[in-house]
């Protein structure tokens, strides 16, 4: 389900074009690239420093067998054996700034927290507070900003400034106590940052945490830094969980498989089915509470716990003669063309959860330019969808086993299932077995949608997607304008007497008015399928 790779449609799916010339990536698709391994100081995992560890494999060449899986070797774990992960001590992705209006509140959910991420204009700032009036316990996110730029509850026009203080209670006196001082009046605010180009917030609000920047910053993203480097961003609330999310990001090999026909892969060196599936080299090599560091074939790859999975392409040099080679064999490399592939996996509800994804790269930065962002999301959404039931499905059948069993039920005999073996040793040895939801859910998964509901971009995307939403209501004008055109083509002959138009100017106002009608109607069929509802049938692929 990565969402990356060429579509097969001629809408441009991604941040690079179906061809590529020789001094581009051969096969810039996902986890197909050559990766490279950066300096592990280049990326900082939480800000400190990274304990020191001998590297090995997490598996064998050698088949596995039924067996439960025998605990990481000690070389390849943190040295500190009692470090825990504390869920509700960390910095959690909200969504891409591009994708905000500063003229509303906006609704969100991380870790079954309710939050709403609002622009306060006194202060420049993008806040987050619980969405939660301490009135009424009305949402907050249902309100708007006032003149004042006080976010403001409609419900009985309670105001707060950006540090959660109220501000204003209509209702009181005057003349009365200042009861708006009052603690209780008060709105909760989380602290939150701006990084990367993207709302983070601590969910914790305890006044301990509220200058929590100075200590511990999100995780850092050199590529997403770099000015050199394009980076389009897109985000999809997902309806599965954040456990199953991430471990499909982490797992090439299905993508051959459940992405057939709309990306393109490596062709392995001898093809043994139509798909093209071939055996893949993967190892972790490093495991703590921070995450893991990844090894592959093509390069590294890293998980930050406990939401990004990042990996980074091998550079491939410009000459300067058409030809293009690894940096490793140029002596003098000109230009370096280098990109990355970066997920934030963000933990919504039981059986929900909200991915923001990024392509930056250093090269082709005018295809960004000339191509709406709406058109690459198309593809990517067709790549979403294309497994979305499948890991619905898988998610239940893991919930019945339960996930502390999820070793012994699954079958993973192979190394291209490293990555998702690691994330789970992860989960079992720091994180508590599972996402610490704080009595907010009983662990149920919500009942099974119909289809069309289940896989609906619209709500799940189209409507946080500042790009998506202005193509969706301009291309519906555009179909009611070619409506119009049609009928007032044909209202035009029928109103015009035999003698007053030619023949010829009558065949052309039909023809206009029948190509007006039936381009109204693809439009229509294309508005639907790519932003609405776009089935994927694998058997007839």
């Amino acid at each position: 389900m990565e969402a990356a790779g060429v579509s097969s449609t001629s809408v441009p799916s991604l941040l690079l074009p179906a061809t590529i010339n020789k001094t581009q990536f051969r096969k810039p698709l996902f986890l197909n690239f050559k990766f490279h391994s950066l300096p592990i100081s280049s990326f900082s995992l939480t800000q400190r420093n990274i304990s020191k560890s001998k590297l090995c494999t997490t598996l064998s060449s050698s088949p596995a067998s039924t067996e439960p899986f025998k605990p990481l070797q000690p070389e390849i774990e943190s040295e500190s054996e009692q470090e825990k992960f504390d869920w509700y001590s960390q910095w959690y992705p909200l969504i891409p700034v591009c994708d905000l209006d500063k003229r509303v509140p906006h609704a969100k959910k991380v870790l079954g927290l309710d939050v709403v991420v609002w622009w306060d204009r006194n202060e420049n700032e993008w806040k987050v507070f619980d969405d939660t009036c301490p009135h009424r316990l009305a949402p907050l996110s249902e309100g708007r900003i006032d003149q004042w730029g006080r976010l403001q509850c409609v419900y009985h026009g309670w105001c707060f400034s950006g540090s959660g203080d109220c501000k204003f209670i209509p209702q009181a006196p005057q003349d009365g106590p200042p009861v708006h001082t009052f603690k209780k009046a008060c709105a909760v605010a989380y602290p939150s940052t701006v990084h990367h180009d993207i709302v983070w917030f601590w969910p914790n609000s305890d006044p301990q945490y509220k200058d929590i920047i100075l200590k511990k910053k999100p995780p850092y993203i050199p590529e997403l830094d770099d000015p050199s480097y394009t980076k389009l961003m897109g985000n999809r609330d997902i309806p599965y969980g954040y456990e199953v999310l991430i471990e499909n990001l982490m797992d090439p090999a299905h993508v051959p498989y459940a992405h057939y026909g709309i990306m393109r892969t490596q062709k392995p060196k001898a093809k043994v089915d139509r798909e093209g599936g071939r055996p893949l080299e993967m190892t972790v090599k490093k495991l703590d509470a921070n995450g893991f560091i990844g090894k592959q074939e093509w390069g590294s790859s890293k998980f930050i716990a406990p939401c990004i999975f990042y990996a980074y392409t091998d550079p491939v040099v410009d000459q300067g003669n058409g030809s293009a080679s690894s940096a490793q064999t140029t002596k003098a490399p000109s230009t370096q063309r280098r990109m990355a592939l970066i997920f934030l996996c963000i933990p919504v509800s039981s059986g929900n959860s909200r991915l923001i994804w990024s392509f930056p790269r250093n090269f082709g930065i005018w295809i960004d330019k000339i191509v709406p962002r709406w058109m690459f999301h198309v593809g990517q959404n067709l790549i979403l969808d294309s497994d979305l039931y499948l890991l619905h499905i898988e998610e239940r059948k893991i919930m019945d086993i339960g996930a502390a069993n999820w070793q012994k039920a699954c079958f993973v005999p192979t190394k291209s299932d490293a990555f998702v073996v690691g994330f789970r040793r992860w989960l079992n040895k720091y994180a508590g077995g599972q996402i610490d939801w704080r009595g907010k859910f009983t662990g149920a998964l919500p009942p099974i949608p119909p289809r069309e509901q289940l896989m609906d971009r619209y709500w799940s995307h189209v409507v946080n997607c500042q790009s998506c939403n202005a193509a969706y209501k301009g291309l519906n004008a555009l179909e009611v304008i070619l409506q119009v055109v049609s009928v007032a083509s044909i209202g035009i002959v029928a109103a015009t007497k035999q003698g007053f138009m030619s023949t010829a100017a009558r065949t052309t106002v039909i023809s206009m008015a029948v190509i007006s009608f039936a381009a109204s109607k693809w439009l229509a069929h294309f508005i639907y399928k790519n932003f609405r509802f776009h089935d994927y049938h694998h058997a007839l692929r």
